[in-house]
């Protein structure tokens, strides 16, 4: 969620797999080349922009190698539910984003 990260598509790289998919908050699927070449335009992207803030966050190991974090993140007033599954193949492999689904919260929604 960091803008310089988001900004760059060498620094999403690495941390996204390269059967990266994600289901958006638009309901739009995004592959991990649509994801990269947009990702530099979205929100949050923008240094001395609006940025994301994350919230509630939670892990949970599913299996060696995979876990499921789901979290909140509000960027100017606008609320989403977020799920992601990281995975990490091989013993020198870092921890990539595999899938992510982001999920609108309505206003006045606890």
């Amino acid at each position: 969620m960091d803008p310089e990260v988001r900004a760059s598509r060498s620094l999403a790289r690495q941390l996204l797999d390269p059967d990266f998919v994600e289901v958006g908050a638009s309901g739009r699927r995004w592959t991990y080349d649509e994801t990269l070449a947009a990702l530099p335009e979205t929100d949050g992207a923008a240094e001395g922009g609006p940025r994301y803030e994350p919230s509630e966050f939670t892990g949970v190991l599913l299996a060696p190698g995979l876990v499921h974090l789901t979290y909140e993140t509000t960027l100017e007033g606008n609320r989403a539910r977020r799920s992601s599954l990281w995975r990490k193949q091989g013993a020198d492999a870092t921890w990539q984003m595999y899938y992510h689904q982001a999920t609108p919260i309505p206003p006045g929604t606890v």
